[in-house]
């Protein structure tokens, strides 16, 4: 299982195959209407006060839709999301998104106070963000998600940079446990990857992607 998530990363890495279907475009002025509703978790402009809660701004529109209609059809469960993504259509999602994906991303910053065993808990997520770890078969997350964390819109790899350490931490053992998972990727390799990672990994890159931008 290791020797496969390095391959297809860097297979997926150096053929580019991550284009997708045409969608439909999505119009910022309508989106931006109807995202009122979304206002009070995600923030004015998609930024979230409650780190609980993800920022969005700044966010590709590929990524959203995708997980819009997970919602939706209730693969991805969350007793907040799944009513209010259950009477949109294809036309709301992409409009939703593009206002989003407009918007500028919010920009956090990691807690230089956190450490494990002496050292800085963000220390240790950027090594594992940048390096990976060949021991445990952890790839690299800028593989992905670049190394600035801004993802990779066509491959519907979503932008970290600047998200809630909570947030991003809890998605993560969500993918280990198996509670979150994307069920147009065969190999479910967000599960595959979280599975090798410890609770101190875990919230060390969600601390540095945290104060990533």
């Amino acid at each position: 299982m290791k020797r496969k998530q390095f391959l297809l990363i860097a297979i997926l890495i150096l053929s580019g195959i991550w284009a997708t279907g045409v969608q439909a475009a999505g119009d910022v002025e309508a989106g931006k209407q109807k995202s009122e509703p979304c206002a009070a978790c995600h923030g004015v402009g998609g930024v979230s006060v409650n780190p609980a809660w993800p920022n969005l701004a700044g966010q590709g529109t590929k990524y959203l839709v995708n997980q819009l209609q997970l919602f939706k059809d209730k693969v991805r469960v969350n007793t907040l999301m799944n009513p209010q993504a259950a009477n949109l259509s294809e036309q709301d999602m992409q409009d939703i998104a593009a206002y989003y994906s407009s918007q500028s991303a919010g920009k956090g910053g990691a807690d230089a106070d956190k450490d494990f065993q002496g050292e800085k808990l963000y220390e240790i997520g950027e090594r594992i963000y940048r390096g990976g770890n060949a021991e445990t078969g952890v790839p690299a997350c800028m593989s992905c998600h670049a190394p600035d964390g801004v993802g990779n819109e066509a491959a519907k790899f979503p932008a970290l940079a600047g998200q809630h350490a909570v947030y991003t931490a809890a998605q993560l053992r969500s993918y280990r446990s198996g509670a979150r998972y994307q069920p147009d990727d065969n190999l479910n390799m967000m599960k595959d990857i979280a599975t090798y990672l410890s609770d101190t990994e875990i919230d060390a890159v969600a601390e540095y992607i945290s104060g990533l931008h």
